[in-house]
C-alpha cells in the first residue's frame, strides 16, 4: 500500500525528557580535584582539573562524593521521588576519546531516586490562565560527566583535528528522566524552566545554560492515525545536548513536523533497534542524524567492583528534607493566590535564587511594624521588580546578591506604605542602601531629605506660590471648569518647588479644595 502524507488523519505526539544537571559540588564525583561546575573553578585553564582518578591511571581508585549524593536526594524529594535505601554504582561501557576510562561510572538498576511526579504550572499567554501539568519522573541517577572534544583552539583559532579538555571529566551529573507525559513543545519547555528554577533554588547547580550546567535531551515520536482505524508508531528520536529553551522548543516542533514525512518516505516504525539520536543545527533549525541508539544491553552494565553500595537511611533523608526551602513554583502560586500578583511578576520573583526569601522576610518585617500584609507585599514586589532588578542588571550581579537585607528592605517598604516617602524616593533610598547597607532607612531618608513634607502650613505655602504663578493660570482655570486631569501639572509644580518632598496626595486635596471652593 502506498504511503501518502494526506492519508495521515491525526498525529499524536509522545515526548519524554532526559535532563543532565551538573552538580555544583566543590570537588568531582569520585575524586577531590576541583569541579568546573563550581564557581570557584569555572574559569580554570584546560586540563588543569585532573588527577590520577580522572586520567584513569593504574591503581587510582574512586571514592563517592557525599555532597553529590545529598544534592541528588534533595532534587529527588522536590520531584516527589522515592529515595532508595540502597543505591549502587555500575559501569556503563562505551568508548569516547574524552572519557579516559572507556567506561562511565553510572547507576543502572538501583538509582538514588525513582518513581516520582511533580505538578508544574503552565501559563497560557493568550488567556493569562495558569493550569497544572503533572509530569511523572521515572528515575534520577548519579553519574560522572565526560570531558569535551574541541574542534578549534580556545579563543577561536581554526584547526584540522580535535583536541580534548578533561576538566569536565568526572563532574557530578544527575540525570533526570521523565515519563513520556508530554504531547507538545510548550509543556516540555515549561517543565524544563520549572526544573531549572527548582535546581537553582535548592542550591545544587548554578544552572548557567551556556556553560552546560543543564542539558536537555527530548525523546520524541508519534502515533499516526490512518484510514480504517489503522495506526503507525514512528521510531523514537533522541535529540542530544540542547542547552537553551529556544533550541528545546524548536527541535521538538521540527521533529513533530518531520516524522510523518519520514514515515511516508521510508516506512520505518517503532521497534527494536529503531531508535536514533540526532543533533540540532541551531543555524539551519534542523535535526541531523548522529547514530543508531543503543539499547541498555549494548552498554554491558555491571556493578562497579571498586565502589561499595551507598546506604541512605531515613534519618539522613529527613535531615535533608527538613533543610529544604519552599520550591519556586509553590512560592509563585502563593504569591498569585495571597497577593494577587500576575504570572509575569511571580515568574520574575521566583526565577532568581534568594529573591523570594528576601521579599518574604521583608514582608514579615513590615507586618511586625503594623503594615497590612497585602499592602506591604504589593509595594515590596513593585520595589524589587522595578528597582532592585534594574540595579542588579546595571551592576551585572544577581538580584539576591545586592547586599541589602530583609530588615532594611522592609524599612523602605514601611516608609512607603505609611506615605512618608514617595515612590521615586523609595527607589532612590533603596539604591543608597545598597551603597550603605548598615544604615537605618529612616535615618538615611531624613539625612538625604527624602521624607515627605506633611506639614499643612508648608504645603499651603507651596500651593499658594504655584497658584499665584501666571504660568499656571490656564491649568488652574481648567480645573475650575471641571477638567480635573489638569491638576497633575499643578501638583508637578508643587513637587518641583518642594524638591520632591511634598506629600503629593495631600497636595492634590489642597489644590482641589482651593480651586473648587
Amino acid at each position: 500500500m502506498a504511503r501518502r502524507l494526506e492519508d495521515i488523519q491525526r498525529v499524536i505526539p509522545k515526548i519524554g525528557l532526559e535532563v543532565h544537571v551538573e552538580l555544583a559540588t566543590r570537588s568531582k564525583m569520585f575524586t577531590r580535584v576541583g569541579n568546573p561546575a563550581c564557581p570557584e573553578f569555572e574559569d580554570s585553564e584546560p586540563n588543569t582539573l585532573i588527577d590520577p582518578v580522572v586520567l584513569a591511571l593504574p591503581g587510582a581508585l574512586p571514592v563517592p562524593n557525599r555532597a553529590a549524593v545529598e544534592m541528588s536526594v534533595r532534587v529527588g524529594l522536590a520531584l516527589g521521588c522515592q529515595i532508595a535505601t540502597l543505591t549502587k554504582w555500575d559501569r556503563k561501557s562505551y568508548f569516547y576519546p574524552d572519557l579516559p576510562k572507556a567506561y562511565q561510572i553510572s547507576q543502572y538498576d538501583l538509582p538514588v531516586c525513582g518513581d516520582g511526579a511533580i505538578d508544574i504550572p503552565v501559563h497560557d499567554p493568550k488567556s493569562d490562565e495558569v493550569r497544572t501539568k503533572r509530569v511523572g519522573i521515572i528515575r534520577a541517577h548519579l553519574e560522572e560527566d565526560a570531558g569535551k572534544l574541541l574542534h578549534e583552539w580556545p579563543g577561536g583559532g581554526r584547526i584540522d583535528f580535535s583536541i580534548v579538555d578533561l576538566n569536565r571529566a568526572g563532574t557530578p551529573l544527575l540525570e533526570i528522566v521523565t515519563a513520556p507525559d508530554f504531547d507538545n513543545a510548550d509543556d516540555v519547555v515549561a517543565f524544563a524552566q520549572a526544573l531549572r528554577n527548582l535546581c537553582r533554588a535548592l542550591g545544587v547547580t548554578e544552572g548557567v545554560m551556556q556553560k552546560g550546567h543543564m542539558r536537555f535531551e527530548p525523546n520524541i515520536n508519534a502515533t499516526l492515525e490512518l484510514p480504517g482505524g489503522h495506526t503507525v508508531v514512528t521510531p523514537i528520536v533522541e535529540i542530544k545536548n540542547l542547552n537553551s529553551f529556544r533550541a528545546l522548543r524548536a527541535s521538538i516542533e521540527h521533529e513533530l513536523r518531520e516524522q510523518p514525512q519520514r514515515w511516508v518516505e521510508d516506512g520505518r516504525e517503532m521497534g527494536p533497534g529503531a531508535k536514533t539520536t540526532r543533533g540540532w543545527d541551531d543555524q539551519r533549525e534542523v535535526t541531523l542524524l548522529q547514530r543508531e541508539k543503543e539499547d541498555a544491553h549494548d552498554y554491558r552494565y555491571f556493578p562497579d567492583p571498586d565502589l561499595l553500595p551507598v546506604e541512605v537511611d531515613r534519618a539522613w533523608v529527613e535531615s535533608i528534607r527538613s533543610a529544604m526551602p519552599e520550591l519556586p513554583h509553590e512560592r509563585a502560586a502563593r504569591y498569585r493566590r495571597d497577593y494577587g500578583l500576575a504570572w509575569k511578576e511571580t515568574a520574575a520573583l521566583t526565577e532568581e535564587p534568594g529573591v523570594g526569601e528576601l521579599l518574604d522576610e521583608a514582608i514579615q518585617s513590615c507586618i511586625e511594624r503594623d503594615i497590612e500584609r497585602d499592602r506591604g507585599a504589593r509595594l515590596g514586589a513593585n520595589l524589587v521588580l522595578q528597582c532592585l532588578f534594574r540595579l542588579a542588571n546595571e551592576r551585572s550581579v544577581a538580584p539576591g546578591a545586592m547586599g541589602i537585607d530583609a530588615e532594611r528592605l522592609g524599612g523602605v517598604i514601611v516608609l512607603r506604605a505609611s506615605d512618608r516617602i514617595s515612590a521615586n524616593a523609595a527607589e532612590r533610598l533603596l539604591e543608597m542602601l545598597i551603597e550603605e547597607p548598615l544604615t537605618d532607612p529612616e535615618v538615611l531618608a531624613e539625612r538625604e531629605g527624602l521624607l515627605q513634607v506633611r506639614d499643612d502650613s508648608a504645603l499651603e505655602a507651596w500651593v499658594e506660590e504655584v497658584l499665584a504663578d501666571p504660568a499656571m493660570a490656564a491649568s488652574a482655570s481648567d480645573v475650575r471648569n471641571g477638567k480635573t486631569a489638569a491638576v497633575g501639572r499643578l501638583i508637578g509644580a508643587v513637587m518641583q518647588k518642594s524638591q520632591g518632598r511634598a506629600d503629593a496626595a495631600r497636595v492634590r486635596e489642597m489644590l482641589l479644595e482651593r480651586l473648587h471652593g
